[in-house]
């Protein structure tokens, strides 16, 4: 897949603003599942997340997309937590973006979460795309939320998408406006290898996984790599990219997020914003 039609992108927003909702519906509309095997809430993997409707894991989903003009596109979607106290974990996890969709519901308008994480997207120098969502509720008001996303965000209303994740509604238009807001990936693959960790978990057949966005450089399958904050060195036994379930790669390249399994017995070694690198050819700095 050539980098320009690569887009690494996250969804945030204020609590029940339909973040959830709208990753369910994207996934959706990039085939990735089939209408018999559709459920809510694609992303929360935790029943904890499930029975109260917020994000807890950062969790990332590789999807397929065929634009109108008949392109063929790679969505990398990096779902974050949704409450105020992983703020730290947010972070992270948009450092491993190159842009956000921020939503904000057409009922309530900006609220104070609403800021706080477009804050956060600044820090990151990530491009940021409006998303006006629940319009076909009864109170929803498209104008003064498009006056708030102006006033109070300092965004351009004009470039706000309009729709109901519910619903479905404009979430193609929607897409076709992602790919020319967001902007693709940058990185030298044959650059030292440079990969943001901005998770991981603990599954019991092959211990520590590694979630990561390759920076700079070349991840192949079986290389040997050092965490550069405790200096340890492993062998990538698996590498990967994140569908429904894991999906082996023979390598990943800049602009890629996925997976890396290297026989790492814990999750405390794999610490969050940590840098992979290789053994034999680290790079310079984090």
């Amino acid at each position: 897949m050539k980098r320009e039609n690569v887009r690494n992108f996250s969804i945030i927003a204020h609590v029940d603003h339909g973040k959830s909702t709208l990753a369910d519906r994207i996934i959706e509309k990039c085939r990735l599942i089939d209408q018999r095997n559709k459920m809510d809430q694609i992303l929360d993997t935790m029943d904890l997340e499930r029975e109260r409707g917020i994000t807890i894991k950062s969790n990332v989903i590789t999807l397929d997309y065929l634009a109108k003009d008949g392109k063929h596109y790679v969505f990398n979607l990096i779902d974050t937590p949704g409450h105020v106290d992983f703020t730290y974990e947010v972070s992270r996890a948009l450092a491993a973006c190159d842009g956000v969709i921020l939503v904000v519901d057409a009922t309530q308008g900006v609220e104070a979460q609403t800021i706080a994480n477009m804050y956060l997207a600044l820090e990151n120098n990530l491009e940021i795309f409006p998303v006006i969502n629940k319009i076909d509720m009864p109170n929803a008001n498209i104008e003064d939320t498009k006056k708030d996303i102006e006033h109070i965000l300092g965004l351009d209303p004009e470039t706000a998408a309009c729709v109901s994740a519910k619903q479905g509604i404009g979430i193609d238009e929607m897409l076709e406006k992602l790919i020319t807001l967001i902007p693709c990936p940058e990185g030298n693959p044959e650059a030292p290898l440079q990969a943001l960790i901005f998770d991981s978990y603990f599954d019991k057949y092959v211990g520590a996984v590694i979630k990561a966005r390759i920076v700079e450089g070349t991840l192949r399958a079986n290389d040997t790599i050092r965490l550069m904050a405790n200096g340890t060195e492993h062998q990538a036994i698996d590498i990967g990219v994140f569908r429904l379930d894991r999906e082996k790669r023979a390598e990943l390249v800049p602009g890629d997020v996925g997976y890396i399994i290297a026989n790492i017995k814990s999750v405390l070694d794999t610490k969050i914003g940590d840098t992979v690198t290789l053994a034999s050819r680290p790079a310079d700095a984090p």
